[in-house]
């Protein structure tokens, strides 16, 4: 079984329910926590509202709206835990998605967050994090090291100019709306590696992948923990994940 991790409005919906869909045809489990317990809705933007002629190019496709609606009348979805009741030893693995609006930061800012990715960590189970997601494993800091759990490992997040292009293109009617954070993903993610190099910034053109062909899709797996950049990666992540995860409960004997 997976926790999904949610904050409570405002994540991207394809970076959680493409990997949800995968997971469930895997056969795995997947539950949901959101900082109060109560059902979380995804960015409005990207799923309702949209951006006026900018919508083709910044709200999720419909074919992942699909799955994402799908998503939100599973009863689980319906019913999360909140976190301050998330025990991480009662599952196997936990899945962070990202999202830029203002919402998200009732999860990456907060200690039962952490406290919860932490226990995934020194359990050594599957994580995977993608965009803003990351910055909650970043922020999450090992009692032994005082460093960051992702200190020494590789990762990938959201680009700069990816993150800076949503925000400049918005803003003249949307402000800091996309400007999660005054610093981008990349410049924290990078400040908690064990050596900027660590972060991969993935092809320089990004290209959505799809069901169909995860190609154009963006990984980096380094143990148990796998990261993605962006909605337009999570096929290859939400399969690659899946895999992590399968193979974790075999060994586990869980199946």
């Amino acid at each position: 079984m997976i926790l999904c991790i949610l904050p409570s409005l405002d994540y991207d919906p394809t970076e959680s329910a493409v990997p949800w869909q995968a997971l469930q045809q895997a056969g795995v489990q997947v539950r949901f926590a959101t900082p109060t317990g109560a059902p979380a809705h995804a960015d409005r933007r990207l799923t309702d509202t949209g951006f006026s002629i900018m919508s083709p190019v910044f709200m999720a496709r419909p074919t992942e709206l699909a799955i994402y609606r799908e998503m939100a009348k599973d009863p689980h979805f319906l019913s999360p835990l909140p976190y301050a009741d998330v025990d991480p030893d009662a599952f196997d693995g936990l899945l962070i998605p990202g999202g830029h609006a203002p919402g998200v930061r009732t999860m990456l800012d907060s200690d039962e967050a952490k406290r919860i990715t932490l226990g995934f960590f020194q359990a050594g189970k599957p994580i995977a994090a993608v965009c803003h997601g990351v910055l909650l494993p970043a922020r999450t800091l090992d009692p032994a090291t005082g460093r960051s759990v992702l200190h020494g490992r590789k990762s990938t997040g959201l680009p700069a100019f990816m993150e800076l292009f949503a925000w400049f293109v918005t803003a003249p009617w949307l402000g800091r709306y996309y400007r999660t954070y005054p610093c981008s993903v990349a410049t924290e993610l990078k400040a908690a590696l064990a050596d900027p190099r660590d972060y991969a910034h993935g092809p320089v053109l990004p290209l959505r992948d799809s069901a169909d062909n995860h190609g154009n899709g963006f990984v980096v797996e380094d143990g148990n923990y796998l990261s993605a950049r962006w909605p337009g990666d999570c096929y290859r992540f939400a399969q690659r994940y899946s895999e992590l995860v399968v193979q974790y409960q075999a060994n586990r004997g869980q199946r």
